[in-house]
């Protein structure tokens, strides 16, 4: 039997038809939805008068649109738009019988928190939603990847997805990590090392000692932002880390069903002989703390480095736009917001590690730094452990959960000029704010900006003031 990649056995595993070498009819075990992407797809879908085929393989969250400063009813949110969407996802729910994470709800976030969250992420799923960061749930040995308007109408409609064939591809990073160094700076490096589009068409599967070596948290981080290197998929073999994250959570099977998960993830991995389109090795023990100096997630650098010359006529215009100059030292860069939170970065882990960096610390004088937990359950988990306090003491903002300021969708909007340190994961141009300029990087390396004022190495800051 020719050896299989575990993208490709997912695949297999979840083929309903093959219409050509190239186009698969697959089933999909979880549909997501949020406020943003899905009000045109159930309007197709009532314009054709069709049913949702399987509403509790449905899921809705509240996420995008939000504001995250307190409200008690909808009719508080200023922007008419974002009511009218929030409002129609859950008519909606209602009509098809589909379970809303609602703005109210104790467990709503955004909703690449949620479902971890929740342990409805497992091993061997195929999970898809109308978010291009859905592929953060290759981190379970999941196949998930984001879709149009159009493909979650026919989801809704069938359970079912055309897929196109992907090439496999391996990122290993090997070697060991050095301090300070997070799962955010490793996929920067990796995004830096490919281009933008270095994994356009292909299935990233992760590999290596170092991604073994990183908690499951740290795996969605660069199973999410992966996507900025242009990957349709990313993807790593569970492990037993994966259970255990997944144990014991509200949604994780139980019983018979728990049992036979288990079974199954003992050799869900590619084969050893299984054949690779493309090969990327990166060493851990090579990468620094980065930061993006541009407008596009591989325009990044370690943070001691100087502003590079431009190569291109579009990292001329980065520059331009980023107020930089060739030759100036990042570290020189001085910010005017810090931002930690996103589908990316805002998980109880990433909180943690920010709150080490600020404790005994305070915020720069004229920094407005806000942290946007990235669900309610991880502020609670959070305020459990004093982080909030942490936060409030060093001058940042503790807010509601959201997407907030990763984009220009709701309240928390950057203004034109203004600088950003930001755990998101994406800089392009008006992405924060219309004339907003972006700085991506890991959320210790946030902390150590809104402390200082500036872009800052977090290693010279050492642990806690």
């Amino acid at each position: 039997m020719t050896a299989r990649t575990l993208y490709e056995k997912l695949m297999d595993a979840h083929r309903v038809r093959q219409f050509d070498p190239d186009t698969v009819l697959l089933y999909v075990d979880l549909h997501v939805m949020n406020e943003y992407t899905s009000p045109q797809a159930f309007a197709g879908l009532h314009s054709a008068k069709r049913r949702v085929r399987r509403p509790e393989r449905q899921l809705a969250v509240v996420d995008h649109v939000n504001p995250t400063h307190p409200i008690r009813s909808i009719a508080e949110i200023e922007d008419a738009g974002g009511r009218l969407q929030i409002e129609t996802l859950a008519e909606n729910c209602t009509r098809h019988g589909i379970e809303l994470i609602d703005l109210f709800d104790p467990r709503q976030g955004i909703e690449h928190v949620v479902v971890p969250d929740l342990g409805l992420a497992h091993p061997g799923m195929t999970i898809l939603c109308g978010d291009s960061h859905t592929t953060t749930y290759g981190a379970f040995g999941a196949l998930a990847y984001g879709i149009g308007t159009s493909e979650i109408e026919h989801i809704l409609a069938t359970q079912c997805i055309d897929h196109t064939v992907l090439k496999p591809m391996r990122v290993s990073i090997v070697g060991t990590a050095g301090p300070g160094i997070t799962a955010k700076d490793i996929v920067m490096a990796v995004i830096a090392r490919i281009g933008a589009d270095g994994a356009a068409g292909h299935a990233v599967e992760f590999a290596g000692e170092a991604v073994e070596a990183l908690e499951v948290e740290g795996r969605m981080t660069l199973c999410n932002m992966i996507v900025e290197g242009g990957a349709r998929v990313a993807i790593i073999a569970p492990d037993a880390k994966v259970l255990d994250y997944i144990k014991g959570r509200s949604r994780a099977p139980q019983g018979a069903d728990w049992q036979a998960l288990v079974s199954r993830v003992q050799g869900m991995r590619s084969d050893p002989q299984a054949v690779f389109a493309k090969e990327v090795t990166v060493d851990a023990g090579d990468i620094a703390p980065l930061v993006t100096w541009g407008t596009s997630p591989d325009q990044a650098l370690p943070v001691m480095s100087d502003v590079p010359q431009p190569k291109t006529e579009a990292e001329a215009r980065a520059l331009s736009y980023m107020g930089l100059t060739a030759g100036q030292p990042l570290t020189s860069v001085r910010i005017d917001r810090a931002f930690i939170g996103s589908c990316t970065n805002a998980r109880l882990s990433d909180l943690r590690a920010a709150a080490d960096v600020l404790r005994g610390r305070r915020v720069a004088e004229g920094v407005q730094a806000i942290c946007v937990p990235g669900s309610k359950t991880v502020r609670a988990a959070a305020e459990a452990e004093g982080l909030d306090k942490v936060f409030l003491a060093a001058g940042f903002e503790w807010r509601g959960s959201g997407c907030s300021m990763c984009l220009a969708m709701n309240d928390d909007v950057a203004k034109p000029g203004e600088r950003l340190a930001s755990s998101t994961n994406r800089n392009f141009e008006g992405r924060q704010g219309q004339g907003a300029r972006t700085h991506l990087m890991s959320p210790t390396m946030v902390a150590a900006a809104a402390i200082t004022g500036h872009l800052t190495d977090v290693r010279i800051l050492g642990g806690p003031a």
